[in-house]
C-alpha cells in the first residue's frame, strides 16, 4: 500500500511541478504535512543533498523520500513515479509540436509556464530562507533578534562574500558550506 502512496504522492508532484527539481519543494512541503514521511526540517536537508549529489535534484529528493519510506522498491517507485509524468508529456508534445509549433496558443501556454515555474521556485527558495535563516519556534516575547539564526546567516554572508570575489566551482563552495556547518555544529 505504501508503495501505492508513494508512486501517487511523487507521480502528482513529477506532473504539476513544472521548472526544475526547485519547483518540486512546494510539493515536498506538502507531502511532508500530508503523510508525515519527513518533515519540513528534512526537506531542507534533503535539498542540501540533493544539490550536492549528482543528478536531478527532484529525483534525488525522490529516491532519497522513497528509500527512508520503503527502502529500494520505494526508492524506485518514487523516482519513478517522479519522472513518468515528463517522459509521457514530451512524448505527446513531440508527437504533435510539428502540428502547432508556430500556433499562437501554445506559444502563449509556454509564455504562462515560464511565469508559473518562475514562481515555484521563487517559493522554494523563499522557503528554504525561512527554514535555514529563521528559528520560528522561539517566543516573539524573546525579542525580534531571538528569531532569527545567526549562525547560518553569518555562514551565508561569508559564502556570499567568498562566491562573489573568487569565482570557483560551485563543488568548492558545497564543500566549503559542509566544514564551516560541521565547525559550528561541533563548536
Amino acid at each position: 500500500m505504501i508503495l501505492i502512496r508513494l508512486f501517487y504522492e511523487f507521480f502528482i508532484t513529477g506532473l504539476f511541478s513544472i521548472g526544475g527539481g526547485l519547483a518540486t519543494l512546494p510539493f515536498l512541503y506538502n507531502m511532508a504535512e500530508k503523510t508525515e514521511w519527513f518533515t519540513q526540517a528534512d526537506v531542507a536537508n534533503m535539498l542540501a543533498v540533493s544539490e550536492s549529489t549528482p543528478g536531478a535534484i527532484g529525483v534525488n529528493m525522490a529516491s532519497y523520500v522513497g528509500y527512508t519510506t520503503a527502502g529500494i522498491a520505494g526508492s524506485l517507485v518514487a523516482t519513478l513515479a517522479l519522472v513518468m509524468p515528463s517522459v509521457i508529456i514530451i512524448l505527446i508534445i513531440a508527437h504533435f509540436l510539428k502540428h502547432f509549433q508556430e500556433n499562437r496558443i501554445v506559444e502563449s501556454a509556454f509564455y504562462g509556464l515560464r511565469a508559473a515555474s518562475t514562481g515555484l521556485i521563487g517559493a522554494a527558495g523563499l522557503e528554504v530562507c525561512k527554514i535555514s535563516l529563521l528559528l520560528l519556534n522561539q517566543p516573539v516575547a524573546n525579542g525580534l533578534l531571538y528569531i532569527f539564526n545567526w549562525k547560518n546567516i553569518f555562514i551565508a554572508i561569508i559564502l556570499f562574500v567568498l562566491m562573489e570575489k573568487y569565482q570557483r566551482h560551485p563543488a568548492f563552495y558545497i564543500a566549503l558550506a559542509a566544514i564551516i556547518g560541521i565547525i559550528f555544529q561541533l563548536g
